[in-house]
């Protein structure tokens, strides 16, 4: 569980990663103190934006070999900056003031024996099969007042491009994970 400071840190961080992108500038995080030490663990996350509830980024990572703040800082940018599904409707530093945004720092992936076995609003969900993937946060099934099967189908057709019920079969490997999320909404960074 990160502690006050260490969410803290990572907003900031996020802010400021979140402007440098709609500026198009180069943004290196500074090292967090010593105190801050789950920032420094190697850890998986998404940052995903909103502006006024709709969808305006989301892009993360399961595994990684840099520190948490550092993860944090490549996927705000990204996020802002590299999802495909927003490359007409990029976020511009007019938008800033309406920005909400997740952190969403992952768990390792675990196998997933019994998919309808989840908890909705807790587990995350990932799947692959013949080269496609997807995944959905654990928030999205409850956002989205989804049911287990929903979750894992929409997963399928929406993400990975296969079938809706594909995740029923073999074929297709399931994992879950959860997430620590951090809400925050963009403020201008003090300089």
């Amino acid at each position: 569980m990160l502690q006050a400071g260490e969410c803290d840190a990572l907003k900031l961080i996020v802010c400021k990663a979140l402007l440098c992108a709609v500026q198009k500038t180069t943004f290196t995080p500074q090292k967090p103190g010593t105190d801050l030490s789950a920032l420094y663990v190697k850890s998986g996350c998404f940052v995903t934006y909103k502006t006024g509830g709709e969808l305006r980024g989301c892009l993360g990572c399961f595994t990684t070999d840099q520190p948490l703040y550092e993860t944090v800082s490549q996927y705000a940018t990204w996020s802002a900056t590299e999802d495909p599904r927003f490359v007409r409707n990029r976020l511009k530093k007019e938008d800033l003031p309406e920005v909400d945004f997740d952190i969403s720092v992952l768990s390792p992936l675990k196998p997933c024996v019994h998919p309808e076995s989840i908890r909705l609003g807790t587990d995350g969900i990932f799947l692959r099969s013949a080269g496609r993937s997807g995944c959905f946060l654990p928030q999205v099934a409850t956002e989205q007042d989804w049911t287990v099967a929903e979750f894992w189908g929409y997963c399928c057709s929406h993400k990975a491009g296969l079938p809706f019920e594909a995740w029923k079969t073999d074929m297709v490997e399931k994992f879950t994970f959860t997430a620590e999320v951090i809400e925050g909404h963009w403020q201008q960074p003090e300089e």
